[in-house]
């Protein structure tokens, strides 16, 4: 099993760094927009929330957390020079797969909002959120690119939490434990591993119809494991997926190890985990 993060998908040309302005008051609810080679960036706040906004221009995507079998720049979060902030959790709305010569990617198109969980040092003082986001957009060509965003976020601050951050908050796979009425579920996990052709079998339901209906498959200490692909469908949301395990991998790397799988379809989202035994 080798440790792969995977060439960009195409040459990367340039490197673009952009700053935002600092927040101007501490009840301000986002930041500047931070503009860039077609894409742009900016903080926006809710109470214990944020959010990293990032907008793309037509037919530009950028990357989720695991990029896809065609490699990709994942995104990277850089909260060290940030003031009165105890802990910060990164969450990811469901991504999709794109697909072109050059293989399958996972990721998001147009516009997407990284919801951001915070824990203050002191809750009776403000944060003084500071972040460097380093990410790639990407068409035919993928640029990496850099943006400087802050954000001053008061304590105790009451009001709506915006709307890019409650639907993005939405969209974020549920864990088992708080899986949502609809959710995909992960019914059943298969290991092929004999043979001259190994597979992993993954049995799932989409319970409120399976349109964009996909699995992305995780695996510890940064051991690639294949996209699934999809084999069958009943048309009644039970769908079985198989993943390859003939090229770059060795089955035997898995064995006992815990995956994720993220579920995500067009009604709903979910995350599982299972072992392979």
């Amino acid at each position: 099993m080798r440790n792969r993060l995977g060439p960009l998908a195409g040459a990367l040309l340039l490197g673009v760094t952009f700053l935002a302005p600092a927040a101007r008051a501490e009840a301000q609810l986002s930041s500047d927009w931070a503009e860039g080679h077609n894409s742009r960036a900016r903080l926006i706040a809710g109470e214990k929330v944020a959010g990293v906004e990032v907008e793309m221009a037509d037919g530009w995507k950028t990357y989720w957390r695991n990029p896809g079998d065609a490699g990709g720049v994942p995104p990277a979060f850089d909260w060290s020079k940030s003031n009165n902030l105890a802990a910060v959790k990164v969450l990811y709305p469901a991504p999709k797969r794109f697909s072109d010569s050059a293989g399958d990617t996972v990721g998001y198109k147009g516009t997407v909002v990284f919801p951001v969980e915070l824990t203050p040092k002191d809750p009776a003082k403000p944060i003084d959120l500071k972040l460097t986001l380093d990410y790639g957009v990407c068409r035919e060509i993928c640029i990496p690119a850099e943006a400087a965003l802050s954000l001053a976020i008061a304590p105790k601050e009451k009001h709506a939490l915006p709307s890019e951050l409650a639907a993005a908050l939405q969209h974020v796979p549920a864990p088992e434990a708080s899986r949502r009425p609809g959710d995909p579920v992960l019914k059943r996990v298969v290991p092929e591993l004999g043979g001259a052709k190994p597979r992993l079998v993954l049995e799932a339901q989409f319970p409120k119809g399976a349109g964009h209906a996909d699995i992305f498959i995780e695996a510890p200490d940064g051991l690639y494991v294949p996209l699934p692909k999809k084999v069958s469908d009943d048309g009644a949301g039970n769908l079985t997926f198989a993943i390859d395990l003939g090229d770059d991998v060795d089955p035997k790397d898995l064995k006992n190890q815990k995956l994720t799988a993220t579920l995500v379809s067009d009604a709903g989202q979910s995350e599982a985990t299972f072992s392979v035994d």
